[in-house]
C-alpha cells in the first residue's frame, strides 16, 4: 500500500510538471505568434538614428528587425541588398541618406507607393510625385568659414568661390567619392553642363583644394584655421558652428543666385513581407515627432513647417534651394564617377 500511495504521488508530480512545461511552452509560443515585427534597412548614421527605431519598438509594441546594410561611405550597399533579395524581399522599409540612387528599386517595381496625411507637409521638391518615396530632414552642401581669416567683405557667397585664385592653398572640401559632396558634384554637372563643371574641378586642382577622407576633418581644417574655408556636409558643421560661433560661421551657397543642395533622407515603403506594419513605420518616421528627433539629434534642416530648427532656426522656407530631379543627378553620377576618381587620385 505505501509502495502504491508512493508510486501515485510520483505520478501526480510528473503529471503537474509536464502540465506546467506544455502550459509554459503553450504561453511563450502564444506570445511569440502574437507579436508583430517589422523590417527595415537603413543606409544613414547608426548613432543616431538607432535611438529613434527603439522609442517606435518601445512605445507600439513591435519589434523592429533594424539592419545597417551600409557602410559610412557607400549608400548603395542597401540598393544592392534589396535588388539581390527581390525574388525573397527581406525588408519593409528603406531609410536612406542618399535619394539619388532610388529610381533602381522603382524601376525594377520593388517600391510599394505610399501616400498619407503627413506627406502632404513635405514641399514638393523633397518627395517624389506618385508616393514612391517621401523626404524628412535634410542635411545641405554648404561653406563653413573661419572668420578669423576672412574678412566680412570678403566672404565667400558661392560655390564658384572655392575656385578664384586668391583663395589658392585656403580650401578644403570633403571627398568627392562619397556623402553629400558626391551628389553636389552630381546636381553641378546636370546643371551647369559637362564642359563648366570639368572647368571647376581643374579650378579646384589649380587652387590645390585640400581634399580630406572624411566630412568631419573639413570641420577641424577651417575650425583649427589651417584653411580659410571650406566645402562639407551641414551634419557636422552645424554642430561644430553652434559651439565656436564667434570664429567660424556657416554660409549657405548662392542665396542670390542657383540655391543651396538640400538633400533629405529618403524613407521607401518597400513589397516586404510585412506590408500593414511597414506602413505603420513609414507613418512614424514622416511624423513631426520624429522629424523633430532628427533635428534634436543630428543638427538636420527641418522640410515641415510644424518642425522647429536648431538654435540658428533655419528650416527649409529660410533657404533658397538648389531645383533638382534626384533620379537625373543619380544618372548623372554614375557618368562623373570616373572623373571624380580621377580628381581625387583614385
Amino acid at each position: 500500500q505505501d509502495y502504491a500511495s508512493a508510486a501515485c504521488r510520483r505520478m501526480t508530480r510528473r503529471s503537474r510538471l509536464s502540465f506546467l512545461a506544455f502550459f509554459a511552452a503553450a504561453f511563450i509560443g502564444s506570445c511569440g505568434r502574437r507579436l508583430p515585427e517589422v523590417s527595415i534597412y537603413l543606409s544613414t548614421d547608426r548613432q543616431r538614428t538607432e535611438p529613434i527605431l527603439r522609442d517606435y519598438e518601445r512605445n507600439s509594441g513591435v519589434h523592429v528587425r533594424a539592419v545597417f546594410v551600409t557602410a559610412d561611405t557607400d549608400h548603395e550597399d542597401a540598393i544592392r541588398r534589396i535588388i539581390a533579395e527581390k525574388d525573397s524581399p527581406q525588408a519593409d522599409v528603406l531609410w536612406s541618406d542618399d535619394p539619388v540612387r532610388l529610381h533602381s528599386l522603382i524601376e525594377r517595381g520593388l517600391v510599394q507607393r505610399y501616400a498619407s496625411h503627413d506627406t502632404l507637409f513635405v514641399p514638393c521638391a523633397f518627395k517624389s510625385d506618385d508616393g514612391s518615396w517621401t523626404g524628412t530632414a535634410a542635411h545641405a552642401s554648404a561653406l563653413l568659414v573661419n572668420k578669423e581669416k576672412v574678412r566680412p567683405g570678403e566672404m565667400p557667397r558661392s560655390i564658384r568661390d572655392l575656385g578664384d585664385p586668391r583663395w589658392k592653398g585656403q580650401i578644403a572640401i570633403a571627398s568627392p567619392l562619397h556623402g553629400t559632396i558626391r551628389i553636389l558634384l552630381a546636381a553641378l554637372a546636370t546643371t551647369w553642363g559637362t564642359d563648366a563643371f570639368r572647368e571647376f574641378l581643374n579650378q579646384l586642382k589649380a587652387n590645390r583644394a585640400r581634399v580630406t577622407r572624411s566630412r568631419g576633418e573639413v570641420t577641424r581644417l577651417v575650425s583649427a584655421g589651417e584653411v580659410a574655408f571650406g566645402l562639407a556636409d551641414t551634419d557636422d558643421m552645424r554642430v561644430a558652428s553652434l559651439h565656436d560661433r564667434a570664429r567660424i560661421q556657416i554660409v549657405y551657397p548662392d542665396q542670390e543666385g542657383m540655391g543651396a543642395l538640400l538633400v533629405p533622407s529618403a524613407v521607401i515603403l518597400l513589397k516586404g513581407p510585412h506590408p500593414e506594419e511597414g506602413r505603420r513605420l513609414v507613418h512614424f518616421l514622416l511624423s513631426s515627432r520624429t522629424e523633430q528627433l532628427l533635428v534634436d539629434l543630428a543638427a538636420r534642416i527641418p522640410l515641415r513647417p510644424d518642425v522647429r530648427g536648431d538654435r540658428e532656426r533655419k528650416g527649409v522656407s529660410d533657404i533658397r534651394t538648389m531645383k533638382v530631379d534626384y533620379a537625373k543627378v543619380g544618372e548623372t553620377l554614375e557618368r562623373i564617377e570616373p572623373w571624380l576618381r580621377e580628381w581625387a587620385g583614385h
